[in-house]
C-alpha cells in the first residue's frame, strides 16, 4: 500500500493510504480529543460510529469540518486542528452533550474514569449554556450489569464491542431522534437477551450508562456479621491488575499486598483461588485423558473435542447460541464454584459449622461471575456455594473507604488449606493458560515419564485463534485456542463441520487476553499492551513457583485422599461437576 503525504498544524508527515486524519495525526503526536472513538490494534477493530464529533478538524478545501476518527487522508492534504473555529465547534458539541446528561458525577459509578468528565474539564466547562428536555430511560437491572441509559451519548461502542468484537448480538441502536437508545432487542432487559454477562461492554462504555451491580456493601454487612464466619477467594488475574487502581504500572504483581489488605478489611481467612484451578486441572485433565483413551479404543459415543469450561462468559454464549454442542464441553465446575463446593462442604466439616453459618466471597476479574454465582445449580437447598462475587475494581473501592495504605503494605501469605497451589493455577488467569497447565498434568498421567520442561511455549501468545500440537508419547494432542467470542465463533463452527483440524481440546475464554481483560479488571480501554504486561505477570508468577503442576499440590492429594477419593469419584461428580441448559433469549 503506497504512502500519502500529509501536512497537520504545519508538521509534514507520511502515512499508509486509506489512513485516518486521526491516525496520522497520532503519528507525529499531535492530540486530537476523541469520545466515541475506540481503536482495538490488536484485533483490528475501530468502532467506525463517528457519532461524538469531539474530534472534528479543518480540511483545506473542504467546507464543513470533518471529524477525524473517520475521514481518510489523502496525498497533499493540508488539515488544522486547533483552529477557532475547530474549538469552538468542540466546545458546542460538548455542551451539547453535557445538556443531555445527568448531574450526578458525585455519585455516578465512572467518576474519576468518565471520559466525558475529562473532557469537560480540558475544556475548562463550568457552565452549560444550553437547557430543556432530557433524555429519560428505564434503568435495566441484572445480576451483573447496569443499564443507565440516561447516561448514553449514543457513542455505540458498547455495540462494536457485543456485535463485531464479541458476536454477541445483545445490543443495538433502536429507535430515532430524542428516543434513539442502545438495548438489546424489543428493548428487553439484559438478562432476556442473549447477552453473556461477559462485561466487555461495561470495560469501553465511556460513561456511566453501563456498570456493574456493585456489591461491596454486602460484603461489609456479611464482615460485620458475628454469627458468620466469612471467607474470601481471589482468582489468578487480580493480582496482576490490582495494583493499577493504586497508581502502580500495568503488570506489577501484588499478591502479597492484596492478601494483607484483605485481612485488614476483616475476613476471617484469605484464600487463593488458584487451590481451586489446581483441583479443576485434576477433574478436567481427568475428563480429557478419559475421553481421549476411549476414543483411541474406537469408542464412537466419544465426544471431541472437549472444550474447557471456567469461563462462565463462554458458557452462557454455547447455552444460547451453540446449544446443539453443549454435550462437548467438559462437565467440571469453573474454579469459583469449585472453590466455593468445597469450602461449604469439606471446609466447613473441617471448622465444625452449617454451610448457612459460612459466606463466601470471590474477588474475581469477571462480570459474568456474578451471573455465574447465582445460577440455582450452584446451591444447596437455595443456600449458594458462593454468596458473593465482586470484581478487581470493587475490591480496590473497599480497600480505598478502609482507609488503608494499599502500597506501604507489607506482603503477607495465604491460608491454608485452600490458600495452597501451584504455577500451573495462576496461568489460568491467561489464554492458553488453562489448556497449559492441563496439558501439564495430562502429559504425565498419560505417559507415566516426568515431564521436564513445563512451559508449552507453543500454546501462549495473543493471537485470536491459534493451533498448537503438543507430543505425549505416541500421541500428538491437537489443542485449539481462542479468547473473545467471535474467535471463539470461529473454532465452533469448525466443530460443527467436522472438527477439519481434528482437534482434541480446545480452550475458549469470553475475553480479550483472557481473564487479565476481564470485564471487571481496571479499565484499560482497548489497550492490549496493558494486558500484555498483565499476562507477563502472571507468567512470572508461575515460574517463580516451587511447585508448578496440578497434581503435584501437597493439599490437593490430601483432599482426594481424605475426602473426594480420586477424580471423577462419585463425591468429586456430586461436588466438582455440572451440567449444561439450553438458554432461549432474544
Amino acid at each position: 500500500m503506497s504512502d500519502v503525504k500529509v501536512t497537520i498544524d504545519g508538521k509534514e508527515v507520511e502515512v499508509p493510504k486509506g489512513s485516518t486524519v486521526l491516525q496520522a495525526a497520532h503519528k507525529i503526536g499531535i492530540d486530537i480529543p476523541t469520545l466515541c472513538h475506540l481503536d482495538l490494534h490488536d484485533i483490528k477493530m475501530v468502532n467506525k460510529a463517528a457519532s461524538c464529533r469531539i474530534c472534528v478538524v479543518e480540511v483545506e478545501g473542504r467546507r464543513n469540518l470533518a471529524p477525524a476518527c473517520a475521514t481518510p487522508v489523502f496525498d497533499g492534504m493540508v488539515v488544522r486542528t486547533n483552529t477557532i473555529r475547530v474549538l469552538n465547534a468542540r466546545r458546542i458539541v460538548l455542551e451539547l452533550l453535557l445538556s443531555d446528561h445527568p448531574k450526578d458525577c458525585l455519585v455516578c459509578s465512572k467518576s474519576g474514569n468518565c471520559e466525558l468528565q475529562d473532557l469537560a474539564e480540558r475544556f475548562g466547562l463550568r457552565k452549560v449554556r444550553f437547557e430543556g428536555a432530557q433524555s429519560t430511560y428505564r434503568k435495566d437491572y441484572s445480576k451483573t450489569i447496569i443499564r443507565d441509559m440516561d447516561k448514553c451519548i449514543m457513542c455505540r461502542r458498547c455495540e462494536t464491542m457485543c456485535n463485531d468484537v464479541q458476536t454477541v448480538g445483545a445490543l443495538s441502536g433502536i429507535n430515532r431522534g430524542f428516543n434513539a437508545v442502545v438495548a438489546p432487542a424489543f428493548e428487553v432487559n439484559l438478562e432476556d437477551s442473549v447477552c453473556t454477562h461477559c462485561g466487555q461492554c461495561v470495560a469501553v462504555c465511556p460513561v456511566g450508562a453501563l456498570h456493574e451491580e456493585n456489591m461491596t456493601w454486602s460484603v461489609v454487612q456479611a464482615l460485620a456479621d458475628p454469627d458468620k464466619v466469612v471467607i474470601v477467594q481471589t482468582a489468578p488475574a487480580v493480582r496482576a491488575a490490582l495494583g493499577e487502581e493504586f497508581g502502580l504500572e500495568p503488570g506489577t504483581l501484588v499478591t502479597g499486598r492484596m492478601v494483607a489488605a484483605l485481612r485488614r478489611l476483616g475476613f476471617d481467612y484469605v484464600f487463593d483461588t488458584d487451590f481451586a484451578a489446581d483441583l479443576t486441572i485434576m477433574e478436567e485433565g481427568a475428563e480429557l485423558l478419559d475421553r481421549i483413551k476411549r476414543y483411541l479404543d474406537g469408542d464412537k459415543t466419544v465426544k471431541l473435542p472437549i472444550l474447557t469450561s471456567c469461563c462462565p462468559g463462554w458458557v452462557n454464549f454455547i447455552e444460547s447460541q451453540f446449544q446443539d454442542l453443549l454435550d462437548v464441553p467438559s462437565s467440571a465446575k469453573s474454579p469459583q464454584q469449585m472453590f466455593g463446593s468445597i469450602a461449604k462442604s469439606y471446609f466447613a466439616e473441617k471448622l465444625g459449622i452449617p454451610r448457612e453459618k459460612m459466606v463466601v466471597v470471590s474477588v474475581m476479574p469477571c462480570l459474568a461471575k456474578k451471573y455465574e454465582a447465582s445460577r440455582e445449580e450452584f446451591s444447596v437447598d437455595g443456600n449458594p456455594d458462593v454468596d458473593i462475587s465482586i470484581s478487581t475494581r470493587e475490591l480496590a473501592h473497599l480497600i480505598k473507604k478502609a482507609n488503608i495504605n494499599f502500597n506501604e503494605l507489607e506482603d503477607e501469605e495465604f491460608d491454608l488449606p485452600l490458600g495452597e497451589s501451584t504455577g500451573a493455577a495462576v496461568i489460568f488467569g491467561t489464554t492458553g493458560g488453562v489448556i497449559e497447565a492441563a496439558t501439564r498434568t495430562a502429559y504425565e498421567l498419560y505417559t507415566g515419564e516426568t515431564l521436564e520442561k513445563v512451559d508449552f511455549q507453543q500454546l501462549r501468545g495473543m493471537e485470536g485463534v491459534r493451533v498448537a500440537t503438543v507430543k505425549m508419547g505416541n500421541l500428538d494432542l491437537n489443542i485449539g485456542i481462542a479468547h473473545g467470542l467471535g474467535n471463539a465463533r470461529k473454532l465452533l463452527e469448525e466443530v460443527k463441520s467436522g472438527n477439519p483440524r481434528n482437534l482434541h481440546a480446545i480452550e475458549i475464554m469470553a475475553c480479550p487476553g483472557g481473564c487479565i481483560g476481564g470485564g471487571g479488571q481496571p479499565y484499560h480501554h482497548g489497550n492490549m499492551e496493558i494486558i500484555k504486561k498483565r499476562a507477563e505477570a502472571i507468567y512470572r508468577e508461575d515460574a517463580g513457583k516451587p511447585i508448578r503442576k496440578s497434581h503435584e499440590n501437597p493439599v490437593i492429594k490430601e483432599l482426594y485422599e481424605t475426602y473426594l477419593g480420586h477424580p471423577m469419584s462419585e463425591r468429586a461428580h456430586h461436588l466438582l461437576h455440572t451440567k449444561y441448559t439450553p438458554k432461549d433469549r432474544v
